[in-house]
């Protein structure tokens, strides 16, 4: 497979799929976590629920563009952390 490295599916996963999807064949369990949790500007859909930040709705790291997007993020914060280092 082709860019295997930036896919994996965890059918076997008790909470498989952990969001609501048309087509959990392409539901990606990469970023199970996501890590770009720690970021107000993450991208994604975020929504604030007693101070805390849910991403219950948010479906950005499963999907199969997902990965691409997140590394690209984390190295757009990594470079404006060396800039104001």
């Amino acid at each position: 497979m082709e860019n295997s490295f930036k896919f994996f599916r965890n059918h076997q996963c008790r909470y498989f799929p952990c969001h609501e999807v048309e087509n959990d064949f392409e539901f990606n369990c990469m970023f199970c976590f996501c890590p770009l949790y720690h970021l107000k500007d993450c991208g994604g859909k975020p929504e604030i629920k007693n101070g805390i930040k849910s991403c219950s709705n948010c479906t950005l790291p499963h999907r199969p563009e997902g990965y691409d997007y997140i590394i690209s993020k984390l190295k757009e914060k990594r470079e404006q952390s060396k800039e104001t280092a």
